[in-house]
């Protein structure tokens, strides 16, 4: 049996072979993709960097790079079993420091080739920013790429320097497998522990490890393309925020999907960071264990939930129930042995329970409906408000058959929509100096809009022109009575606390606009909708004033229009819970 060999190679040797042509590494489909972060290529080039600076160098001290694991494959190429991070950095700098020179005086570089990743060998290429968003290995490679020339650009002077120590001066550790060595086995025994490595990256070494069957070789090639399908699926941001509250998550979101199948099978979450990896592991140990079926497992699981996801209804009654933080785990239970038309009406008597905290009758009335809508009061019933407001905009998209619009869980939860008064209230009055400047400057700015009221403007203006430590509520309280009465918003009833003076506002336009008039905030949604900017179908139709079919103006908001905006909320709730939507 021939043993591993381990050599130290300068990065010049990485890139041709004896033949003098470019040396081939190739990528298998159990790696994970390019992941390098900002702070990891500028750590690498600063470490190049104070090489080259220190004082009386040896002359043969060298810099150690990390260590490039390798594989020889019968066809040629090197299989990466550990290291393809540095190597494709090492590529990429290289590539840099050829395109500041003429063809004719470019180094040959290795090549990287990809066993399953499509166009990834291409971009590597050319990088061009134009795709750079169309995948998630595309987006990282270009994000090195720009790092690297920025910080060679503050570095002018010293590029031949860093270039000599990179080329000449800078070794890798070079551990080449035995032929007789498992690579998949060899790159799980030198990941596992790695924080930047996930669970579901180790999964797929175990998944893709090489088999001598033609059989087994079929079956690992049908996973590896299921798994690119997956991945990318995962990625959308419109498919991960049905399934999850976790927008932040960019990289490992297929994690989720042997998350879920770990779970069913009774691993208890929690308990060490690579549970789920240990839950697969042991399971592929067994005697009678079949990479097939395993597979075919996760499958089922990602069917189910992209079959939801294409269904309408489910769509919108998933989503919601995931935002209120019920567990993908227990829907898929009760779509065990369920007709569709009978998950439906599981998930909506879960809806129910969410959104107002009890059981459905077994009867849905409009009068019980409006009950307990009209109970709720802010700021006391903030979340059962947030979560009756979110269903309220589900079950309005959902009541028109013609239409094909699906609410955005994307946008609703990137931005982190809040409740906001509709009109404002007497606990909405600015208290401190900068609060209540920056309110009648708002006021002020939509009056010249308008061109109205001259009088109150030069109050305005008057009142703005104080200095602000010189202001008092006694100075403000007439500007503000006097804004509240061109606006009609002066009545301060408890009532405008009621559900029925309340939408969603996005935190950011809330900050801005927070105590502003209704016909400020209208203005502002106004913008955004006609600025494309995702705002709740039925935020927009508040402000637009949808609800009333008999509009006396526009700008205020009256309780007409509280009225009719109840009684569209009790429609709508009311159909959505007695179901005649429901049926296909």
């Amino acid at each position: 049996m021939s043993k591993s060999r381990i050599l130290l190679k300068s990065v010049d040797e990485l890139r041709v072979g004896p033949e003098g042509g470019p040396v081939r590494y190739f990528v298998p489909a159990y790696q994970r993709g390019y992941r390098w972060s900002v702070t990891q290529v500028t750590q690498l080039l600063d470490d190049i960097r104070e090489f080259t600076q220190r004082d009386n160098p040896k002359p043969k001290e060298f810099y150690c790079l990390q260590p490039l694991v390798l594989l020889k494959r019968a066809d040629g190429p090197y299989e990466v079993v550990d290291g393809q991070q540095r190597l494709t950095t090492l590529l990429l700098i290289l590539r840099h420091f050829n395109e500041r020179l003429t063809e004719k005086y470019r180094l040959p570089i290795y090549r990287l080739e990809y066993e399953t990743r499509p166009g990834l060998a291409g971009f590597l290429d050319d990088p061009s920013e134009r795709i750079a968003d169309s995948n998630i290995d595309f987006f990282h490679i270009h994000q090195a790429v720009v790092i690297i020339a920025q910080w060679f650009e503050q570095r002018e002077s010293e590029v031949e320097v860093i270039k000599d120590a990179l080329l000449n001066k800078a070794k890798i550790i070079w551990f080449q497998l035995s032929p007789e060595e498992n690579a998949v086995a060899a790159f799980t025994r030198l990941n596992v522990g790695k924080i930047p490595l996930t669970n579901g990256e180790l999964i797929r070494a175990l998944l893709l490890k090489c088999g001598n069957e033609q059989r087994e070789g079929a079956v690992q090639l049908r996973i590896a393309q299921d798994w690119d399908r997956f991945e990318q699926a995962l990625q959308g941001d419109a498919f991960w925020a049905f399934l999850s509250n976790d927008m932040g998550k960019r990289d490992g979101r297929i994690g989720f999907l042997f998350d879920l199948v770990a779970r069913e099978g009774g691993m208890k979450p929690g308990i060490d960071e690579y549970a789920t990896f240990n839950f697969f592991s042991e399971r592929f140990k067994r005697d009678d264990a079949d990479l097939e079926q395993n597979w075919l497992d996760v499958k089922k699981a990602f069917m189910l939930l992209e079959e939801w996801f294409l269904d309408r209804r489910l769509f919108h009654m998933v989503g919601y129930l995931i935002w209120a933080g019920e567990d993908v785990n227990d829907l898929r239970a009760l779509a065990s042995d369920a007709t569709k038309h009978e998950l439906k009406e599981k998930l909506r008597s879960r809806v129910f329970f969410k959104a107002f905290g009890v059981k459905a009758p077994e009867h849905v009335t409009k009068e019980f409906v409006a009950d307990q809508l009209d109970a709720v009061t802010y700021p006391s019933g903030s979340q059962m408000i947030r979560s009756i407001l979110l269903l309220f905009n589900v079950a309005t998209l959902l009541l028109n058959p013609r239409s094909n619009m699906r609410f955005q869980f994307e946008s609703f939860k990137a931005e982190e929509w809040d409740i906001e008064h509709v009109r404002s209230t007497a606990i909405d009055r600015p208290e401190s100096r900068i609060g209540q400047m920056a309110w009648v400057e708002q006021c002020l700015g939509y009056l010249k809009q308008a061109n109205q009221n001259v009088e109150l403007q030069a109050e305005i203006d008057a009142f703005m022109a104080l200095p602000a430590r010189q202001v008092t509520d006694a100075m403000f309280d007439p500007v503000y009575i006097s804004v509240l009465k061109h606006f009609q918003e002066v009545d301060d009833s408890e009532a405008d606390n009621g559900l029925f003076n309340l939408a969603l506002l996005d935190k950011g336009t809330n900050r801005s606009y927070k105590n502003a008039v209704f016909a400020v905030k209208r203005n502002r949604i106004l913008d955004l909708d006609r600025d494309g900017v995702f705002v709740p179908l039925c935020t927009r139709n508040v402000f637009l004033k949808c609800y009333n079919p008999q509009v006396d103006h526009v700008m205020f908001w009256t309780e007409r229009d509280q009225d009719g905006y109840r009684l569209a909320m009790i429609d709508a709730l009311h159909a959505f819970f007695t179901g005649a939507w429901i049926h296909e």
